[in-house]
């Protein structure tokens, strides 16, 4: 099996990670998700890394890179899922390794993600991989 990290950069290529991005964002449809992820890359730096074995899209991460006043530039992680088939394969952290380290070539201070509280699952396996929970973040909706 081959297994590469690329950054899906053709409309066809962003349009292969759309699968396994639907898991994580099922509100998302076929049909804008291109135009969707377009948008995000051209206003606000969002990048896409997808982990392809064989052809197929297993993983995804959707992310940007920011400064900000309490700590210097960060890589903020939008978006990680893997393929719910392909879990425990090491996709994720395979994923998860390639953005840190690219959060250091960056000259990023750190990685940070926001996951929704009821994902136990997903909080089990950063836990596994280093991260640590050190704030609270509200919002309120207008």
């Amino acid at each position: 099996m081959t297994t590469t990290l690329q950054r899906p950069a053709t409309d066809a290529e962003i349009l292969a990670t759309f699968e396994v991005m639907a898991h994580l964002r099922p509100m998302l449809t076929r049909e804008t998700y291109v135009a969707r992820i377009r948008g995000l890359m051209d206003s606000d730096g969002y990048q896409l890394t997808a982990l392809v074995e064989d052809g197929v899209v297993r993983a995804v991460a959707g992310w940007r890179v920011l400064d900000m006043l309490y700590c210097g530039r960060l890589l903020s992680i939008d978006d990680l899922v893997a393929d719910p088939s392909e879990r425990s394969r090491g996709h994720g952290k395979a994923l998860l390794d390639w953005l840190k380290a690219e959060a250091r070539r960056l000259d990023c201070t750190q990685v940070e993600l926001i996951s929704n509280v009821i994902r136990e699952q997903a909080h089990r396996f950063y836990f596994r991989e280093g991260m640590a929970v050190d704030a609270f973040h509200f919002r309120a909706r207008v």
